[in-house]
């Protein structure tokens, strides 16, 4: 710490306990997406703590978005502070949605615990806890710094666990991210303190189908299975394709290392007859599979461009088709989005490494994500290249059982987070 840092670093200190009590608030609202609960609940909560702290709030709902329906509205929170004077506009977003439960709990998954130093919870680290840390942050630099130039926003919105269509990416259609309106963005996602993620990997979800003839099971000679078709298209991405991809390499800084390479990952495989519902204590009927389904997850590297990823799949495709004279198949695109890598030299990414050197002692790792984030949107539709993820958590305890994220790291993670407002709303 330098000298000049001990009025900021105080005032974050003395917010320990509201940190804590802000976080285990955001928790005990079960944002759980799917099917989008308790958005708008999330909003206001945040919306009335943030216009106690001196900012000017709306409530933006994404009319038209993906999901977005009058019994699950997809509800978003924007707060501006503005300052005494012009400057840039510094943005903190994070998601407020959250996963399923899950099973293996040993906690309530929305009383936000507090054991140990941690605090425990669905959304803890993913991404609660960066939220309630970025406001800490703000504030904390607002009652050091009054007289800041420019502005600082906050926004908390919705459906990044399912793509970011009702959140990140109708704002952005709506213009909150443009270069000229906001200058640069963190999202608090749980990357680790000592850490700046610059981007993600690109990723393509397809829908594959193959087809065949229905007949009687005690015939199936008078079919044509496709699911026998599928389990010919599945044998070849194992044989041929999975070694391909794990032999493709990227100069990218991926974590974990396993993400350095190409991926692919079967997400859903539907063939024959649906799942009877509910308390159906029958058999099923003796037919031959007429549909096979797969939904592929298809994970790839700056390096390779997207038309060549789809035209590998149609190449595999063909490939089992010459070797069976009845097969067809269909392709669907699901969705697609390009890697994405924020440039070290960038402002917001040298201001936040110097701020982790002055809290941490430490020169920051430099990473990638593995998945996509909504730095996608921001960077796609926004236009705005000048983001990047950092926040406090540990990456791999996000969707798990017992999630929880650590105090002291929130706190680290506030420091560096008033340091940057510090760096670019100050003379």
């Amino acid at each position: 710490m330098q000298p000049d840092d001990a009025p900021l670093f105080a005032q974050i200190d003395a917010r320990r306990a509201a940190l804590i009590e802000l976080t285990q608030s955001l928790i005990r609202i079960p944002t759980l997406n799917p099917p989008g609960q308790n958005y708008r609940e999330i909003c206001e909560f945040l919306a009335g703590y943030l216009q106690n702290a001196g900012f000017t709030v709306q409530l933006l709902r994404a009319t038209g978005a993906i999901a977005d329906s009058e019994s699950h509205p997809r509800w978003n929170l924007l707060a501006r502070r503005e300052g005494t004077r012009p400057g840039d506009c510094v943005h903190f977003n994070g998601h407020h949605d959250v996963v399923t439960v899950g099973h293996g709990w040993t906690t309530d998954p929305f009383g936000g615990e507090v054991k140990d130093g941690r605090i425990y919870g669905r959304g803890a680290c993913d991404m609660k806890g960066g939220i309630a840390t970025a406001i800490i942050a703000a504030e904390a630099f607002v009652a050091a710094h009054p007289d800041f130039g420019g502005a600082i926003e906050v926004s908390a919105t919705a459906d990044e666990e399912s793509g970011g269509y009702g959140g990140v990416a109708w704002m952005a259609e709506q213009g909150y991210f443009a270069p000229d309106r906001v200058q640069h963005v963190i999202i608090p996602e749980p990357l680790n303190k000592d850490r700046i993620c610059l981007g993600h990997r690109g990723v393509w979800w397809a829908e594959i189908e193959t087809k065949g003839r229905i007949a009687h099971g005690s015939m199936p000679f008078l079919g044509d299975s496709a699911i026998r078709h599928m389990g010919a298209v599945l044998a070849e991405i194992e044989e041929v394709l999975y070694p391909l991809l794990a032999g493709r390499r990227t100069a990218m800084p991926v974590v974990p290392e396993g993400a350095r390479s190409s991926t692919l990952n079967v997400n859903a495989i539907h063939g024959g007859e649906p799942e009877p519902p509910a308390g159906y204590t029958g058999l099923p009927a003796p037919l031959v599979a007429d549909r096979c389904r797969i939904t592929i997850d298809r994970r790839f590297l700056i390096e390779e461009e997207i038309g060549a990823v789809k035209a590998e799949i149609v190449a595999l495709m063909d490939r089992v088709q010459a070797g069976r004279p009845s097969f067809r198949y269909e392709i669907r695109d699901l969705f697609e989005v390009q890697p994405v890598m924020t440039d070290r030299e960038a402002p917001i990414v040298r201001s936040t490494a110097a701020a982790i050197e002055r809290v941490l002692a430490r020169q920051p790792d430099y990473v990638v994500s593995p998945g996509t984030y909504d730095q996608k949107h921001i960077d796609r539709i926004g236009r705005l290249k000048n983001c990047i993820a950092y926040g406090p958590g540990i990456l791999d305890l996000a969707h798990q059982p017992d999630e929880w994220i650590g105090i002291d790291d929130m706190m680290d993670s506030a420091r560096v987070m008033a340091l940057v407002l510090a760096e670019l709303l100050l003379d």
